[in-house]
Order: structure tokens, then C-alpha cells, then sequence
């Protein structure tokens, strides 16, 4: 059975205040979708990549990702329907693990990838997360803090996020029938499928969407000693 990543594109990118999409943007040369597709294409343990888009962008998409063996699907109107666009395009029996990924982190290092796989090995589900700097407050409508919650409990869940291929189906079956429309793929899991683990990630994994994140970007790859 084989391990299929499915690396997401299909945003408006509308913080990114830019005429096309953010994920077609250059940092230091290469765009944003080719540094996350080249991730993933370099492990040996993924056997396949899907890459969801809108269909604006499917041409320039094709041209800066020729060089690569991957397949592509459209996305819908929320993440989810574009998760779900791809997984219909999976054989069931065919696939062990899923493995999601925003293409805006075009950042994610080969152990981040390896460790969630692995883990989701053993586990069922995993997600590359890590651990809050800051202290985060807890507000109400008002804007009025009503609340501190213990910043050591506290993680921030970023991508890649793998589940067993059958874990996740059934959750996004159960999500759809009941309505349900998750912004986050660990959390359509915790409420219809498994347990998720976190795997302690990178820093620099950082999620490309605002003009301010492409400086960022360049300024860790500068540290990695990375072009």
C-alpha cells in the first residue's frame, strides 16, 4: 500500500494582497509551491503527490512544477472540500497513509516529515507541532480577557498532518453527513476518527501570508545556509 502526500494550493492568498496566487510567489528564486512539492518529493517512504489548486492557476502551477511526478485535483469553496476533492481521487485499499500539507509552508525540513510519518506509523494520526512562545489569552466577545490558559499545555499545530488512510475517511464521511466544515484536519480527526500525536517540529515552518512572511523566509533559509 502506498503513502500519498496532498499538498494544498487552492487559496485566494488574500492577505497576501497579490494579483496571483501566494503559492506561485519566489522566494530566492524558486516559488513557494515548487520548495513545498520538492520537500516531499525527495522522500522515499511518500509513493505519491497530489496537488490540489484552483483552476486559474492549474497552468502555472504545470509550468513551475514540470519537472516533478505528481497529479493534480481542484479544491473546493473550504479546506476541507479540498481535502475531500483529493481523497476521492484515492483508491482506499490502495492507501496507508495521507499525508496533508499546506504548500504555503514551503519551509518544512525533511526530519519534520520523516518524524510525523513514522509516528503516524505506530500511532494512526500525528501532527507536526511546537510549543507557543507566547502567552495567549483567552477572551470574550467584549474583548475582555476572561482567561489564562497554562502556556506549557499549549501547542501550535502547524503541517504536515498524517492519519491511516481509513482513520481519516471515515472522520471526513461523518464530518460531511452531520454538516460539519473543519478548518483543521487534527481537529475533524479528534471529533470523528483517532487520537492525534504531536511531533515537536521546526520554528521555521513557517506559513507563508503576508508580503511580511516572504522577508521571514528568505532570513531562515539565510540561517540554514540554505538558497
Amino acid at each position: 500500500m502506498s503513502n500519498i502526500a496532498v499538498i494544498l494550493g487552492a487559496g485566494n492568498s488574500t492577505r497576501m494582497k497579490s494579483e496571483k496566487s501566494k503559492l506561485l510567489l519566489e522566494i530566492n528564486s524558486k516559488t513557494v509551491i515548487e520548495r513545498s512539492v520538492e520537500a516531499f518529493s525527495k522522500i522515499d517512504l511518500i509513493d505519491e503527490i497530489i496537488v490540489v489548486c484552483r483552476e486559474c492557476d492549474l497552468a502555472d502551477f504545470e509550468k513551475v512544477l514540470s519537472d516533478y511526478d505528481i497529479s493534480y485535483c481542484f479544491g473546493g469553496d473550504t479546506r476541507q472540500q479540498s481535502v475531500k476533492n483529493a481523497v476521492e481521487t484515492i483508491l482506499p485499499d490502495e492507501c496507508d497513509l495521507i499525508i496533508i500539507h499546506d504548500g504555503a509552508r514551503p519551509l518544512v525540513t525533511e526530519k519534520e516529515i520523516l518524524d510525523v510519518l513514522n509516528t503516524a506509523k505506530e500511532k494512526n494520526a500525528a501532527a507536526v507541532g511546537v510549543p507557543v512562545k507566547d502567552t495567549i489569552k483567552v477572551v470574550d466577545k467584549h474583548s475582555k480577557i476572561v482567561d489564562t490558559p497554562d502556556r506549557s499545555s499549549l501547542i501550535s499545530i502547524r503541517t504536515p498532518q498524517v492519519f491511516k488512510f481509513d482513520t481519516y475517511f471515515k472522520a471526513l464521511q461523518l464530518a460531511c453527513e452531520k454538516g460539519r466544515d473543519y478548518t483543521d484536519d487534527c481537529q475533524l480527526v479528534e471529533h470523528y476518527g483517532d487520537c492525534v500525536y504531536v511531533v515537536y517540529g521546526d520554528y521555521g515552518n513557517i506559513k507563508i501570508t503576508t508580503p511580511e512572511d516572504i522577508s521571514a523566509a528568505q532570513s531562515i533559509l539565510k540561517l540554514r545556509g540554505d538558497k
